[in-house]
């Protein structure tokens, strides 16, 4: 279920630089960059999946942990290298915690924001996820 994508990494002593393109590093345009920091210890993020939308997640800093339900199976994958990026595709529920202090969660999405691409309540999503 998890899609991890390596980004380009250019090495230097002065150190690192990685880049992200549009339908070459990810499989996607990237219509819309967002990112949540400053959350609080303890603090759940996301609880919701999409109908449409794809998003590349990104721990820039720091690290956390994504939950994953594709409407049978349920993952947990933790984010901690800045050139590591979480594909989530459409109709994945998804919950992030566990953010380490000063931590930074970029998000690439596929088209700009929508509440109608939002599901909301798991057990609607479980209703439509499931076969």
């Amino acid at each position: 279920m998890a899609n991890l994508i390596n980004l380009p990494v250019i090495s230097d002593p002065r150190g690192n630089l990685s880049f992200i393109e549009s339908d070459a590093h990810v499989p996607f345009s990237i219509a819309r960059v967002y990112y949540l920091y400053d959350v609080p210890s303890g603090s759940v993020r996301a609880g919701h999946a999409h109908k449409a939308l794809h998003q590349l997640l990104i721990a820039v800093s720091g690290s956390f942990d994504v939950r994953l339900h594709d409407g049978v199976s349920e993952e947990r994958v933790t984010l901690n290298r800045p050139h590591v990026g979480l594909h989530i595709g459409p109709m994945q529920w998804r919950e992030i915690d566990n953010f380490s202090s000063g931590s930074v969660c970029l998000v690439l999405a596929s088209t700009p924001y929508d509440e109608a691409d939002y599901i909301r309540d798991f057990d609607a999503f479980l209703a439509r996820a499931r076969p």
